[in-house]
């Protein structure tokens, strides 16, 4: 079992930045990849972020250039720095992580937290 709690997230004017953290508890030995997603309302789940045990990394278009994934393996937590934040990135962020490169049924997830950009 793995426990994921979320910290960050807020209310921020356009072309601001936060950043997220999410700390990792319980079997962490079995994470392989960690990740964000988001959800606006009225729209589907997407995948923001994410980082493999081998440091590899994939991001959305949208947020190439202005998002960066890290992870610190010492505090068990990954982080999402987000800069150039525009009102369009408005959602509900999702910290997650799982055994598997390529798909998530088996994943877990952080209880999430809003991000509001103003307009």
């Amino acid at each position: 079992q793995v426990q994921l709690v979320q910290s960050g997230g807020g209310l921020v004017q356009p072309g601001g930045s936060l950043r997220l953290s999410c700390a990792a508890s319980g079997s962490i030995w079995s994470i392989y990849r960690m990740g964000w997603y988001r959800q606006a309302p009225g729209k589907q789940r997407e995948l923001v972020a994410d980082i493999t045990k081998g440091d590899s990394t994939n991001y959305a278009d949208s947020v190439k250039g202005r998002f960066t994934i890290s992870r610190d393996n010492a505090k068990n937590t990954v982080y999402l720095q987000m800069n150039s934040l525009k009102p369009e990135d408005t959602a509900v962020y999702y910290c997650n992580a799982g055994p598997s490169s390529t798909e998530t049924s088996r994943d877990y997830w952080g209880q999430g937290t809003q991000v509001t950009v103003s307009s």
